[in-house]
């Protein structure tokens, strides 16, 4: 029901709710897919779903991103870098207005992602839960799973918006914005 004035009017949520809707349905996301590879897929055998371009294949990944390892120290580095990346992107919350929903989604899908694989580093020294493959004639991606998607998807809607906020407007559309533009009728 809308109407003008009495209160009805239909307004997106707010900001804290927006972003916390986001975070919840990214981590419960990925750690039921993941619960789901876990016991529904035999370790290390590729179970085909779209011909040869899409398979399933459960691994456990202790190394960093697309299985990069860093010695016995890496799963600790790892849970550091996403505290402090959380840390980084709460600040940035607090300074983003509450309209900007393209920034505010971006940041929500990464803290998410790095919820949801903070919490396979956090409760198992056999590290991140990884399930998700492509792969096309010889070439193959890294095996990932939701969390990956989450962070990668925020990270590059992050540097969109970042970007698109740093360039400045050209001077006719400066010009059209005031009514000075050359062909405005001027005043003498």
């Amino acid at each position: 029901m809308e109407s003008q004035g009495n209160g009805w009017e239909r307004r997106p949520p707010g900001k804290p709710i927006f972003f916390v809707s986001v975070v919840v349905s990214v981590v419960v996301l990925d750690l039921l897919t993941k619960q789901f590879a876990q016991r529904a897929l035999p370790p290390g055998q590729q179970v085909p779903v779209v011909g040869d371009y899409f398979s399933l294949l459960f691994i456990e990944n202790p190394g960093v991103a697309f299985g990069i390892s860093l010695g016995p120290y890496g799963q600790w580095l790892m849970i550091g870098l996403s505290l402090v990346a959380l840390i980084a992107l709460g600040a940035m919350y607090r300074q983003t207005a509450a309209a900007d929903r393209r920034r505010l989604l971006a940041m929500a899908l990464i803290w998410g992602g790095a919820i949801g694989n903070l919490a396979d580093r956090l409760r198992s020294t056999r590290g991140v839960v990884d399930f998700l493959v492509f792969q096309y004639r010889d070439w193959q991606s890294p095996v990932f799973n939701i969390a990956d998607v989450a962070v990668t998807a925020g990270a590059v809607l992050l540097a969109y918006c970042l970007w698109h906020e740093d360039v400045p407007a050209t001077v006719p559309e400066r010009e059209r914005r005031r009514g000075t533009g050359p062909t405005s009728p001027t005043i003498s």
